[in-house]
């Protein structure tokens, strides 16, 4: 039952039994208010305002033994330091408070020195202390992680000379839980959340139509998109900064405290400028944020600029993104890049891919590239071919390869089969190997993945998803989420 039909019902019922009473939610009766707004969904009006209510709630449990030994997240993780970590071994526990030598497995082992707090590897003999020393995590290698997420979204809208003016308050909540090597439990979470606790995850007022003038807590009118790689693996710099091409992180920071205007100035093109971070650290409070994109027939586009540190008078840090993605008949073409810099050190970032879908086949290239001051210039490629066998299920093959600086380069290589079972059940299997080509060392690590994903509809969602790799890790993830609207 609708919730108009329920509040209409409740105020007939409640006017036949007394007249005075229903006199009073008199208000109640002006439900069409929202239709005139051009709002929909799950609200609540008065005879100038409709409320409308959205939320949803995500669940998400991890189990297994994937800290230290999860290939694929420690492969991009690694990417910070140039390190392509692809076989992390056993650990036999964290040596504490001792001075020592042990003597490592394997042929031509040297005897080797360690401090307080060093992890030893599996298999390692300790020659002193004579005493062998506490080991923390011992044989307990088992990690979990437990995380739900809340938010509750109200938006009351009037309307205006203006156009429709707006009071948004969305409250967020984020718990988790965090178990490493069955050791003791962390709290992790959203720092801003009190760690389960609601906290105003966005709270602004609004007012326009094709001019909307916003100010509050909220997000960024930055525009960040067109720039992910249509090569179903990705690139592996691309995925360290979430899918695409990125700055240096929070260098300018955006949204938070901010006053921002937007405009449709017609035929597809949209501008937006914003003072953003205005309850930022001293030095870097203040980012003035600019954004000119476009939407046309098979064409986006945009470019995004970033000064942050105003508030002082002084630019701490600056930095741009763009990217076009193009659609030409069965080809389509992508290119972005990103440039930063913090404290006189530059950082930039590009990205290019190209897709073409021919009959029952889609073909895709990448390529990106990465340069700081630290470490120089990196590279990455990527590609895959696509096919569709039948109505409801795919193939996929693919492979991606990074060359660093530092010479200590990392490729992936796999196959994917995407299957719907039903309409609601689809499930997914990959199979495919990590390796890395250190300086005289070499190492692979074959791995195995399926995924039964389950939408029955009604806005609900859940997945269960387990993965095993050669080096001994493995990983079980279950995943349920419900919102409304």
């Amino acid at each position: 039952m609708k919730l108009k039909s329920l509040i209409l019902g409740s105020v007939a019922a409640a006017g036949l039994s007394t007249g005075a009473f229903a006199a009073d939610l008199g208000v109640l009766t002006s439900l069409d208010v929202c239709d005139a707004l051009g709002l929909s969904g799950l609200t609540i009006s008065s005879d100038t305002n409709c409320l409308q209510i959205t939320g949803g709630v995500s669940y998400e449990f991890n189990w297994g033994d994937f800290n230290g030994k999860y290939t694929g997240a420690n492969f991009v993780e690694n990417l910070a330091a140039d390190k392509f970590n692809v076989i992390d071994d056993d650990f036999q526990g964290a040596v504490a408070g001792v001075n020592g030598t042990y003597m490592p497995t394997g042929v031509g082992a040297v005897l080797t020195s360690y401090a307080p707090g060093a992890v030893l590897p599996v298999g390692a003999t300790i020659i002193t202390p004579a005493v062998a020393p506490i080991a923390a995590n011992g044989n307990a290698n088992q990690d979990w992680n437990s995380k739900v997420e809340t938010w509750l979204k109200f938006v009351g809208t009037a309307d205006s000379d203006f156009g429709p003016a707006k009071a948004v308050i969305k409250l967020k909540s984020v718990r988790q839980t965090v178990v490493a090597n069955e050791g003791p439990t962390t709290v992790g979470g959203d720092a801003t959340t009190g760690n389960g606790a609601f906290d105003a995850d966005e709270a602004y007022v609004s007012v326009g139509d094709t001019t909307v003038i916003m100010a509050g807590k909220k997000s960024s009118i930055a525009n960040f998109g067109d720039d992910e790689p249509f090569n179903f693996l990705g690139l592996f710099n691309s995925e360290k900064v979430d899918k695409g091409v990125m700055f240096v992180k929070d260098n300018p920071k955006t949204g938070g405290h901010v006053i921002q205007i937007t405009s449709d100035l017609g035929n597809g093109l949209v501008g937006a400028l914003g003072l953003e971070n205005l309850d930022g650290a001293t030095a870097a409070a203040g980012t003035l944020v600019g954004v000119l994109s476009y939407a046309g027939e098979g064409f986006t586009a945009h470019v995004t600029g970033l000064a942050g540190g105003i508030l002082d008078g002084n630019v701490e840090t600056y930095a741009v993104h763009a990217g076009f993605t193009g659609t030409f008949d069965v080809i389509k073409v992508r290119a972005a890049g990103a440039y930063g810099s913090t404290a006189g050190v530059d950082y930039w970032n590009v990205l290019g891919s190209a897709q073409a879908t021919f009959d029952m086949f889609t073909i895709a290239i990448s390529g990106e590239a990465v340069s700081t001051a630290a470490a120089g210039t990196d590279y990455g490629v990527g590609g895959s071919i696509g096919a569709t066998v039948t109505d409801g299920v795919s193939i996929n093959l693919g492979g991606r390869y990074y060359n660093s600086n530092l010479s200590q380069d990392g490729y992936q290589v796999a196959a994917q089969l995407v299957a719907a079972v039903t309409e609601t059940i689809k499930i997914t299997g990959e199979i495919g190997v990590y390796g890395t080509n250190k300086p005289a060392v070499q190492q692979t690590d074959f791995y195995g993945a399926a995924e039964l994903a389950w939408a029955p509809g009604g806005g609900f969602t859940s997945s269960l998803k387990g993965e095993a790799h050669q080096n001994g890790g493995y990983k079980i993830t279950f995943k349920a989420a419900k919102s409304f609207e």
